[in-house]
């Protein structure tokens, strides 16, 4: 439980409760984007106390959003998970990113990208995740050393960690994608200048732009 107490008997003071500490909102988007080891959250969430990353997952536990796993034989590592409670915080995870996003450019000194931040980020431009039915497209996404992947199937958009399997497309970009994604630069002078690089049916990529795309606010600052 935390020690941050509003008084109020109201949902949002409940909820701020509950994932306004300190890196609470990180930590469950790494959940959100699939199960994960104690070791392997330490890896996601760079500058992380491990203490302090031991006592949020205890407060989540208690709070029923995180339980814990445990392995099977011949493995020692627990798996931590988002419960069914845990999964109703996505969609408000969703809207917090879209939000942060739409005043983000470049990014700040010191400032990294995640496997989680790529794939959750993805996965808001995916917004509800509907394609026409005759679509069957696999996307590769490359950001570094870090990738993802986007499938437009059966009427669907899935979003997930790792390389995808016989891409159709792989598109290597760096933290520019955001503007691709955002409208804010077109698919042909993203491949021209190099924001993007692109391995396969490079038709394709205009179709990725267009479906992942985030409508950002223009009231953000420059």
């Amino acid at each position: 439980m935390t020690n941050q107490h509003y008084g109020q008997f109201c949902g949002l003071a409940r909820a701020a409760e509950i994932v306004g500490q300190r890196w609470t909102l990180l930590i469950l988007r790494d959940l959100s984007v699939g199960p994960r080891r104690y070791s392997e959250l330490v890896a996601g969430l760079p500058g992380i106390p491990t203490n302090t990353l031991a006592t949020r997952l205890k407060e989540l536990e208690d709070e029923g959003l995180v339980a814990r796993t445990v392995p099977p034989a011949g493995e020692r590592s627990v798996v931590y998970a988002l419960t069914p409670r845990g999964e109703e915080v996505r969609p408000a995870l969703d809207a917090l990113s879209r939000f942060g996003a739409g005043g983000m450019r470049s990014p700040r000194e010191g400032e990294i990208v995640t496997s989680a931040s790529i794939t959750a980020a993805l996965r808001v431009a995916a917004g509800e995740g509907e394609v026409p039915e005759d679509w069957d497209t696999v996307y590769g996404v490359r950001v570094g050393d870090i990738e993802a992947h986007v499938i437009m199937r059966d009427g669907r958009i899935t979003v997930g960690e790792g390389p995808a399997e016989r891409p159709d497309l792989v598109i290597t970009a760096g933290p520019q994608i955001r503007d691709v994604m955002a409208g804010e630069l077109d698919p042909p002078t993203a491949v021209a200048t190099g924001v993007v690089q692109l391995e396969g049916d490079a038709s394709l990529f205009d179709r990725f732009a267009e479906t992942l795309r985030v409508p950002y606010s223009e009231h953000v600052p420059a």
